[in-house]
């Protein structure tokens, strides 16, 4: 079942389906939001009150949408690479399109050791 957040303004009312947000980012007090088929939309909210609409519509949707520093928050399925040493995180749209972000290292570094941490599963005994 597909899951949606729902963005509620003043004067507007967006229903976005989860698994099709690429990446929100800051601007000031505005948010963008673009979306895997290219899609761009900016709300007169801060990131933070983005992250606070999820939060609360969705408690287990911080295993999907993540924040990463002060200026993202991406959609982890999305991620194609993530290279330290030029601060760049790659995500990859279905269609083929590569998106490329310029984050800080820290939350970059953060963000890594996650998906790694993710990614171990525990051994089997060879008994």
């Amino acid at each position: 079942m597909d899951k949606f957040l729902i963005i509620k303004t003043r004067d507007e009312f967006l229903r976005i389906r989860m698994s099709d947000i690429l990446y929100f980012e800051a601007d000031r007090n505005y948010t963008k939001l673009l979306l895997s088929e290219g899609i761009q939309f900016t709300f007169a909210i801060n990131i933070g009150k983005i992250e606070d609409m999820f939060q609360a519509q969705y408690a287990d949707s911080h295993a999907t949408l993540l924040r990463v520093g002060k200026s993202f928050i991406i959609n982890k399925n999305y991620i194609l690479q993530i290279n330290l040493p030029k601060q760049k995180l790659l995500l990859l749209t279905p269609g083929g399109k590569p998106r490329e972000l310029t984050v800080s290292k820290e939350p970059l570094k953060a963000l890594k050791d996650m998906l790694e941490q993710e990614g171990i599963k525990p051994k089997k005994n060879a008994e």
